[in-house]
């Protein structure tokens, strides 16, 4: 029988965020220096087979419930639905985060190999500033894939927009109404600390507070009892479905978090703001046992933290960026 992984602060740690490539086809400035990345060697980077090693353990010893895959970019890597068939076998509720660029083509695939929870990041419904944000004109093929993900089954499809003061604070609103006539839930995410250039300002952080006060003050909203989930979530008066709003700010969920995360070149962090990591892949590579990988995860969920700080004193900024972590 499994048993609870337990963090210091009383936390039952049991959701694993796994990237599996650091590679993006976009140059987004919320996630990535404007000079380009440096990619890892394919032979740094997990295989399939270390992926799913990893995420059994989790599974079978330790009672995880949820895995998400991320990036990087994840529909970069080759036969992701390989890797989606053997994680949906542990039985877990498997999702994944996607910029949405390539979804059109691989959504119907993707479903049938297991996953059922799809997030699509957009954070600009304007054609140029799409192409700005990201540094593709691809608003078209993100939006047809939003479209494939419905039709393929997913649910629920779920639409991640971060919103910056001064970039795309005005198309709040806009959000809200295309979440509602494509029958989509759209998740409103405040800035953080993790771009790839190191420009965050908190002055550029619109809280969720007002991002709330924006939607409402055209369509009224209701809350939903929330859990352990970093969206708040909130019901349209009309029953026009939901939206979420992620606060890691302004109303951080810290109390609450149960998660780990799990690098594309196999470094386990505890905390999305971790300023260090445990090298998994090490284990993997040199011989060890299953007992190894658990000693090294265990001992990592011991170091989590209470919670990340931002805004205060004693923060420090993460050396990666968002794109290296996953989000």
């Amino acid at each position: 029988m499994p048993v609870q992984l337990i963090d210091p602060h009383g936390r039952t740690v049991r959701d694993l965020r796994i990237s599996i490539t650091d590679r993006c086809n976009f140059r987004c400035t919320y996630c990535m220096p404007h000079e380009g990345m440096q990619w890892l060697p394919r032979d740094e980077i997990l295989s399939y087979e270390e992926i799913e090693r990893v995420a059994r353990v989790c599974v079978e010893r330790y009672g995880f419930g949820s895995i998400r895959l991320t990036g990087g970019e994840p529909t970069v890597r080759a036969h992701l639905p390989v890797l989606v068939s053997r994680l949906a076998a542990l039985g877990v509720d498997l999702s994944m985060t996607t910029n949405g660029a390539t979804l059109g083509l691989s959504a119907a695939d993707l479903h049938r190999a297991g996953l059922r929870r799809i997030n699509i990041s957009l954070d600009s419904l304007r054609p140029e500033r799409f192409t700005t944000i990201t540094g593709r004109d691809a608003l078209d093929k993100v939006l047809a894939g939003i479209d494939a993900a419905v039709e393929a089954g997913f649910e629920p499809v779920k639409v991640n927009c971060v919103v910056v003061r001064g970039v795309n604070d005005d198309e709040i609103q806009d959000f809200a109404g295309f979440g509602r006539d494509k029958g989509v839930e759209v998740r409103f995410i405040e800035w953080m600390p993790l771009d790839g250039d190191g420009q965050w300002s908190s002055a550029q952080v619109v809280p969720a507070r007002e991002i709330l006060e924006t939607v409402a003050a055209r369509w009224p909203l209701a809350p939903v009892e929330r859990g352990s989930a970093p969206a708040e979530r909130f019901a349209y008066a009309d029953g026009a479905g939901h939206i979420g709003v992620i606060g890691s700010v302004t109303q951080p969920f810290c109390a609450t978090c149960d998660r780990v995360r799990l690098t594309a070149e196999g470094q386990l962090r505890n905390c999305l703001f971790a300023v260090r990591e445990t090298d998994l892949r090490q284990v993997l590579r040199s011989g060890g046992s299953d007992d190894d990988l658990a000693a090294a995860i265990e001992a990592e969920v011991g170091r989590k933290w209470a919670g990340h700080s931002i805004g205060k004193v004693q923060f420090i900024r993460p050396a990666r960026s968002m794109s290296q972590i996953g989000g």
